[in-house]
């Protein structure tokens, strides 16, 4: 008993000087601050262990609100950066929080909604339009409300269709505070429109008898853009390691892998890494 005591304290010790493989081998990880819209789509469950196979590095994927996201990150609680909100991440950047960013792949939004259609807007392609009847109907709206890339592009359009968002909260426009599936389950039930990226409701799976009620809108495109934390800023990002996988995602094997993943035979994400 007391040899196997000894020998536990014995190997506690070699793993806490790092002079044991398994030790070695936990360093060998990533973490991604990223969106739950990837997440929900499965596209992570689906490249990630091709880039695992190739390069035996482990990718932990943080999946929380852009906002949420780009504040861990800015706090170097991550070595990459995944997220979708353009000028947000260009701001990042410029902070010095990030190396450089690039343009990895899009889909885009739409406006989804029940069988009764109470603001009359399927089958519009005008956004503001369509926003502007949702509000004149008072037609219930579920929201994100959590600063994601999809609530910050919504507030958008609602600004372009001149709508105050804000002073209708809790009235005929909810916000939920949740990621995209969670705001999908909550919207579809209690009848409200709902605006999603088009990957996670391909992938939804309580979509009920609801339907793509606006989509086609230009200004409806869905950018998504991948960055490397600056290890110079946050001294315990692992650059080396974060370098290797945005190489990864921005190669042909990488941008392939993103295209190649479908659901129902629907392509969700469309690379375009320059």
């Amino acid at each position: 008993m007391f040899r196997r005591s000894f020998l536990g304290f014995a190997t506690a010790g070699l793993l806490a000087l790092g002079l044991t493989g398994p030790a070695t081998a936990q360093d060998d990880f990533i973490v991604v601050q990223s969106t739950t819209s990837t997440q929900n789509s499965g596209l992570f469950d689906y490249i990630l262990p091709m880039f695992t196979d190739k390069t035996g590095v482990e990718v932990r994927v943080v999946a929380v609100g852009t906002g949420q996201a780009i504040k861990n990150a800015a706090n170097g609680d991550g070595d990459v950066l995944f997220v979708h909100a353009k000028p947000a991440e260009e701001k990042f950047v410029a902070d010095g929080h990030g190396v450089s960013r690039s343009d990895v792949m899009y889909n885009d939004f739409v406006i989804v909604g029940p069988p009764a259609d109470p603001a009359e807007v399927a089958g519009m392609s005008d956004v503001a339009a369509a926003l502007s009847k949702i509000a004149e109907a008072e037609a219930p709206f579920a929201s994100r409300g959590d600063d994601s890339g999809t609530h910050k592009a919504e507030l958008s359009l609602w600004n372009e269709a001149g709508v105050d968002v804000a002073a209708a909260s809790g009235g005929w426009y909810r916000e939920t505070g949740s990621g995209m599936g969670a705001t999908l389950n909550t919207g579809t039930g209690m009848d409200a429109y709902i605006m999603t990226d088009r990957a996670t409701w391909i992938s939804f799976g309580n979509k009920g008898d609801y339907q793509i009620a606006v989509e086609g809108d230009e200004k409806m495109f869905n950018q998504y853009g991948i960055i490397l934390v600056n290890p110079e800023m946050h001294a315990n990002v692992k650059g080396d390691l974060g370098q290797q996988f945005v190489d990864w995602v921005l190669s042909d094997e990488g941008q392939e892998a993103i295209a190649s993943y479908k659901v129902d035979d629907q392509q969700l994400f469309f690379p375009n890494a320059k």
